[in-house]
C-alpha cells in the first residue's frame, strides 16, 4: 500500500512571508450552497456522456445505459445486451460483427448528435482475448432509440485495411471510439485499445462515416500491446487547447487502472503532457506484451486508487480502478465534468458510475474535485473554512493496484502547511485559484466546498496539480 511519509519543512522552517503578509484571495464571502444529499446509482462500465431531451446520458459495455436530469441521480434504462431497447432485436441487427468477433457482447460505445439532428450510436465488437474486432454505426431519431444499423467501416484481428496481414504491434484494436466535432466544425473519431494504440480518423459529417483513403487514420499513440485505451477529447474553449483522456492499466480492481491527460492546439495532435512528453512516445518496448514500466511516465495522472479511511484504519470511501472517462461541457452552467466507472475498496469487481468536476488552472491543466458531483459551484472561500486539517493523497506515475501515497496535513488560518510534510498555501493569479506548495513543490487547484457523503456533511477539498504534472488531492477532516 503506498502510504509513505513525507517528512520535508516544518511550520518551523519555513520562509519568511508565508504567513499573515501573505496576499489572501479567498476571502470574498462564500455563498450558501445547498449540495445533494442523496444518490441514485446507476451501472454503466466505460460510460460515454451525452446531453438530450433535458437529460444526461451514458452508454456504455454490453449496451448498458442510464440517464439523469441533474448528473447525481441516475435511473439505470438497461444493464446488458438482452436487456436493451436500443434495437428491436440487437442480435439480428448487428450479426454481422456478433459472428466476426466471436462474441454475445458489445464493447464501449458512443452516442453523438450531428448536424443533420440525429443521433448517431458508434458501437464495438471484440473478442477480448485478441484484437478480432468491429467498428460501426447506428442511427435513430431519438436518443433512446430504437437504432438502425448503417454497416461496419472498421475491423481488426486478421487483415489490414492495407490487404496485409494484420500487425497487432502496430495497427489498432478498433474499438473505444469517441466522435466529436472540433472549433471548426470538422467531425472526428479517436479511438484505440491496447495492440498497436491510439489512432484518430477524420470523418464524413454527412454520412457519419470515415473520410475516405485514410486507413486507421492518424497514430496518436500507444504501440506494442501496451495498455492504454479509452481515449477521449474535449476541447476547452479558454484554453484553447484539446485535451486527450486516456485510462492506462488493466481495468479489474487489480489492474491498476487510472486516468490520465495530454493536450494539443489541434484534435489530430501531436500532444504532450504536462511533463512535455510527446505522446507518441509512449509505447512498449518491442516485443514486449502490456509493458508498464515503459508507459508509465506518459500522460498526466489526473486520479487512481486511493483510499478514505476512518480513525479504526478501515476503509469507508475511495475508488479502485477508477476510468474509461467521458467529459462534457455544459454551457449554460460554465462547468465541466468527467465521468467515468469506478470501483470501491474491499468491494471486488463491483462498479458504478461517478460524475466530477473538472476545473483547470492558471497553467491550462484540468485538475478533478475530489468528491463526487453533488450540486456544488466554485465559489470564494474564507480562510476559516479552508483552515483545518486533512487528509492529502498525492497521485504517482505508478500503474499497480496499490493506493495512492497519503499524507495528514493541517493547513492554518495563517496559511501554514505542515504534518506528513510542509508548506504553506496562497492565493493564485486567476479568480478562486489557490495554490498548496508542499515540500518545495507548487500545485496550482482550487480549494472547493463539496458534499462528504461518508460523513453526512460539507467539507473543503482541494485538488491541485503541479508544474511537473503531479496532482493532489486533499480532502478536510469532519468533525465525528
Amino acid at each position: 500500500m503506498r502510504k509513505k511519509l513525507l517528512f520535508g519543512l516544518t511550520a518551523a522552517v519555513l520562509l519568511t512571508g508565508c504567513g499573515d503578509e501573505m496576499e489572501d484571495t479567498n476571502t470574498d464571502s462564500n455563498q450558501t450552497i445547498s449540495l445533494n444529499q442523496d444518490f441514485r446509482e446507476a451501472a454503466v462500465h466505460d460510460p460515454s456522456i451525452i446531453y438530450a431531451d433535458d437529460h444526461y446520458y451514458v452508454i456504455g459495455s454490453h449496451l448498458a445505459f442510464a440517464k439523469s436530469p441533474d448528473l447525481m441521480n441516475w435511473d439505470q434504462l438497461a444493464t446488458s445486451v438482452s436487456t436493451s431497447e436500443l434495437f428491436e432485436d440487437v442480435t439480428v441487427s448487428l450479426a454481422e460483427s456478433f459472428n466476426y468477433a466471436r462474441t454475445d457482447t458489445l464493447w464501449a460505445s458512443d452516442i453523438t448528435q450531428l448536424k443533420d439532428g440525429k443521433y448517431y450510436l458508434y458501437y464495438c465488437f471484440c473478442e477480448g482475448s485478441s484484437p478480432l474486432s468491429t467498428l460501426g454505426v447506428a442511427v435513430s431519431d431519438s436518443i433512446e432509440g430504437p437504432y438502425e444499423d448503417k454497416g461496419i467501416f472498421l475491423t481488426s484481428g486478421t487483415v489490414s485495411v492495407t490487404g496485409a496481414a494484420f500487425d497487432a504491434t502496430e495497427e489498432p484494436n478498433v474499438i473505444d471510439p469517441h466522435v466529436f466535432y472540433d472549433e471548426e466544425d470538422r467531425l472526428w473519431m479517436v479511438y484505440g485499445s491496447y495492440s498497436g494504440g491510439i489512432f484518430i480518423l477524420e470523418m464524413d459529417s454527412a454520412t457519419g462515416f470515415p473520410k475516405e483513403n485514410q486507413g486507421y487514420g492518424k497514430k496518436l499513440l500507444g504501440g506494442n500491446h501496451s495498455r492504454i485505451e479509452a481515449p477521449y477529447i474535449l476541447y476547452n474553449k479558454d484554453t484553447e487547447y484539446y485535451y486527450l483522456f486516456l485510462s492506462f492499466g488493466g481495468l479489474d480492481a487489480s489492474g491498476g487502472y487510472n486516468i490520465r491527460v495530454a493536450r494539443s492546439k489541434n484534435p489530430d495532435g501531436p500532444y504532450e503532457d504536462a511533463s512535455g512528453n510527446a505522446m507518441m512516445d509512449a509505447k512498449g518496448e518491442e516485443g514486449s506484451f502490456f509493458d508498464d514500466k515503459a508507459i508509465e511516465d506518459y500522460g498526466t495522472k489526473l486520479i487512481g486508487n486511493f483510499e478514505i479511511t476512518n480513525e479504526q484504519d478501515i476503509p469507508v470511501g475511495g475508488y479502485v480502478s477508477p476510468g474509461h472517462n467521458s467529459a462534457y461541457y455544459d454551457e449554460a452552467e460554465d462547468k465541466y465534468y468527467i465521468v467515468f466507472h469506478a470501483r470501491f475498496p474491499n468491494k471486488g469487481e463491483q462498479n458504478e458510475v461517478r460524475v466530477h468536476q473538472l476545473f483547470f488552472n492558471s497553467d491550462g491543466w484540468p485538475v478533478i474535485a475530489p468528491l463526487r458531483y453533488a450540486g456544488e459551484s466554485l465559489t470564494a472561500l474564507e480562510t476559516e473554512e479552508i483552515a483545518g486539517d486533512y487528509r492529502f493523497y498525492k497521485m504517482d506515475n505508478a500503474i499497480d493496484a496499490d493506493y495512492e501515497e497519503e499524507l495528514a496535513l493541517t493547513l492554518t488560518t495563517t496559511h501554514l502547511a505542515y504534518g506528513q510534510g510542509g508548506g504553506y498555501w496562497k492565493g493564485s493569479e486567476l479568480p478562486n485559484e489557490s495554490s498548496l506548495v508542499l515540500n518545495f513543490t507548487e500545485y496550482k487547484g482550487y480549494f472547493i466546498r463539496q458534499w462528504d457523503e461518508v460523513n453526512g456533511v460539507e467539507t473543503t477539498t482541494f485538488s491541485g496539480i503541479s508544474a511537473e504534472g503531479k496532482a493532489l488531492f486533499g480532502i478536510k477532516k469532519t468533525e465525528d
